[in-house]
């Protein structure tokens, strides 16, 4: 089963830094294509992070951080509550009978061990900033305007969706 959490986090992160006014939960959802509860239970736990942050009575996040500080470790580590990057994980069902499964489990946390720490460094050495430009230069390499998101218009408010260029 695969986990968006992280990508969907760094899609509302992306979307919080760039917007011009702060965007309500739904707006965001419109946007990554889910649910505005799914956006809430991520902004929580960026929210526990310091990394966003929203006041009562106003409407929409802000970033904490500057996007050249906010590494993308920071963003897996608050959204997946995990100091540690699990890239893969052995499987649970022992067969002592089978001399490969009975070997198998020290071969494979090695090499499972290896790839998440290799994870981990690079999520370390790359920062929102680094996705943003990296987005801008998809969005000019492919013909859009710069991505940006606007405040939303009428119709767009009314329909619950984000004015959002991609």
């Amino acid at each position: 089963m695969n986990d968006t959490r992280f990508s969907t986090a760094i899609h509302m992160l992306v979307l919080v830094s760039e917007a011009k006014d702060p965007m309500s939960s739904e707006q965001i959802a419109a946007s990554v294509g889910t649910n505005a509860s799914h956006v809430r239970k991520l902004a929580t736990l960026l929210r526990r992070a310091n990394v966003i942050e929203s006041r009562r009575g106003a409407a929409g996040f802000r970033l904490v951080p500057s996007p050249e500080d906010l590494t993308l470790l920071d963003v897996y580590q608050a959204v997946c509550e995990s100091e540690r990057v699990r890239v893969f994980e052995a499987h649970r069902n022992p067969n002592d009978e089978c001399i490969v499964d009975r070997h198998i489990r020290p071969v494979l946390d090695g090499l499972f061990a290896e790839a998440s720490e290799a994870v981990t460094r690079d999520l370390a050495s790359r920062t929102l900033a680094d996705c943003i430009a990296r987005l801008r230069s998809h969005a000019r390499a492919a013909g859009d305007a710069e991505p940006a998101a606007r405040k939303p218009t009428a119709t767009h408010a009314a329909k619950g969706q984000a004015n959002v260029t991609r």
